[in-house]
């Protein structure tokens, strides 16, 4: 075998080990991804483990403030998604006049953490959901990226 099957074949191996290894260490993992979206203008309630916020609807464990802003609601849109084009590992997927969805991978073992974005008509906020798919902790890294863009936008004055 040449050296740069043996080498592709290794790391097949690792991977596919990692993998079983994960989803035996990790019996209670959910996948977020079947409850996105806006329901009669409510995100998602978070599921019960450690690794999500939401800011309608949610218990003090999972619960995050709306970001506010003070400026029309296409401009809060389009200045999100230019923050969302700078935050590491994060594409857009998903967008309509009241809705982003993103997807945001983990640095080292690409988890996916669904973040989630809706601007109600009737008021100046922009409700949030940040939902790791699989695990019972994020370590607090859903809430920490949902603080930052905050930030963020409150930088850029919206």
């Amino acid at each position: 075998m040449s050296p740069l099957l043996r080498a592709i074949a290794r790391r097949f191996f690792w991977s596919l080990t990692l993998t079983i290894l994960l989803t035996l260490m990790l019996p209670g993992a959910t996948w977020a991804a079947s409850s996105l979206g806006v329901d009669n203008g409510h995100l998602s309630a978070c599921p019960a483990s450690n690794n999500c916020v939401v800011s309608q609807n949610a218990d003090d464990k999972h619960a995050i403030n709306a970001i506010a802003y003070h400026t029309n609601r296409d401009v809060a849109k389009e200045t999100l998604l230019k923050v969302l084009t700078v935050v590491p590992r994060t594409q857009v997927i998903e967008q309509t006049d009241n809705y982003i969805h993103a997807l945001s991978k983990s640095r080292i073992f690409q988890f996916i953490d669904d973040v989630e974005f809706y601007f109600p008509a009737d008021e100046p906020v922009i409700h949030v959901r940040s939902a790791s798919r699989v695990g019972e902790s994020d370590l607090g890294v859903n809430r920490r990226r949902i603080e930052q863009i905050r930030l963020a936008l409150r930088d850029l004055n919206i």
